[in-house]
């Protein structure tokens, strides 16, 4: 079901309409609305067109020459077809072009087209064209262009305007209007609706149009008033926070008043001074390595079997690390004569 927007000669919102379906939803039919075009335009013609037999034009009762003898071909008047001013053969005679045409299927064809306009948004319901008890063309004309959505002073394109049996306000308002054709709902015809690129209702015809149509009672949707929007208030910080970018800083001299040790301590140097302790062999080159055995051996006394066992493993590191360790061996030989 599609819902359509009221417009109002105030130009304020007013109600919502709910187009019944079967009536303004239903399928379209090309070929049916053809033929049935093509029997209203056929209906319409008057069907008096006639012509003048030969029997009929004046004059022509007498032999123009004679039968034999002129070496003419024979004539019997001049009233003859093949003359100028003589009747015409198998002219056009007075006839009816009316085709019979189905009620359900002229229904159909109306119900096809309308639904052709509403799903290319071509409909628009007003409530009223003029307010008052006069007719005012140029209100009118306002309310009009505001419907179809038209912005220009004349409407560039035919619309369709229908309009209650009993309203002749809207009639007087709007029939000098150019290209816009005003019907009641009792005229409104598949021709009307295709020749015109808008239809626009007025929400009475609406009603007795789909009344009588079969499609019950216009529904009407009140629109619900809108409320004021409350003020937003402005965003305020929590309390007990800080600035993203002034934290780090903050903290940092934080710790540094408190005498705290730094958030990344030098693990390295605890393990190397671990390891000095416990008396275990540093993981460092053989330079580093010789230094050790050689402040041990200066500073505390060692006896033959250790210096001797010392000596091997010095002559297999590099040269650089073995003058330390000499050095050191002489001044225990010293103290051992001494």
């Amino acid at each position: 079901m599609t819902t359509v927007s009221v417009v109002t000669p105030s130009g304020k919102g007013g109600a919502d309409v709910e187009l019944p379906a079967e009536i303004f939803g239903a399928k379209v039919n090309i070929p049916l609305i053809h033929q049935v075009v093509v029997a209203q335009e056929a209906a319409a013609r008057q069907g008096t067109h006639a012509t003048k037999t030969r029997g009929m034009v004046r004059g022509g009762g007498k032999k123009p020459y004679r039968q034999k003898g002129t070496g003419r071909a024979r004539q019997g008047s001049l009233r003859a077809p093949q003359y100028a001013g003589g009747g015409t053969v198998h002219g056009p005679v007075p006839r009816s072009y009316e085709q019979h045409t189905p009620k359900k299927m002229k229904a159909a064809a109306l119900r096809g087209a309308l639904s052709d306009r509403t799903s290319h948004g071509r409909l628009a319901v007003v409530s009223a064209f003029v307010e008052g008890d006069e007719p005012s063309t140029k209100e009118a004309l306002t309310v009009l262009r505001t419907a179809v959505g038209a912005a220009e002073a004349r409407l560039p394109r035919p619309v369709l305007v229908v309009v209650h049996g009993d309203d002749q306000l809207t009639r007087k308002s709007l029939r000098n209007i150019p290209r816009v054709r005003v019907l009641t709902s009792g005229q409104l015809n598949t021709y009307d609706v295709l020749a015109s690129d808008h239809v626009v209702f007025t929400q009475a015809a609406l009603a007795e149009f789909v009344a009588r149509t079969g499609g019950g009672e216009l529904v009407t949707v009140a629109k619900p008033a809108k409320a004021a929007k409350a003020a937003k208030p402005a965003a305020e910080p929590a309390s007990g926070t800080e600035e993203p970018e002034a934290r780090p800083a903050g903290a940092k001299a934080a710790a540094g008043d408190a005498g705290e040790p730094d958030a990344k301590p030098a693990r390295p140097a605890r393990a190397k001074a671990a390891a000095g302790d416990a008396g275990e062999p540093d993981a460092k080159p053989a330079t580093s390595r010789a230094r050790k055995p050689a402040a041990a051996s200066a500073t505390e006394p060692a006896d033959d079997t250790a210096a001797g066992q010392a000596r091997p493993a010095v002559k297999k590191r590099s040269s650089g690390a073995s003058r330390k360790p000499a050095s050191g061996g002489g001044a225990e030989q010293k103290e051992e004569q001494e």
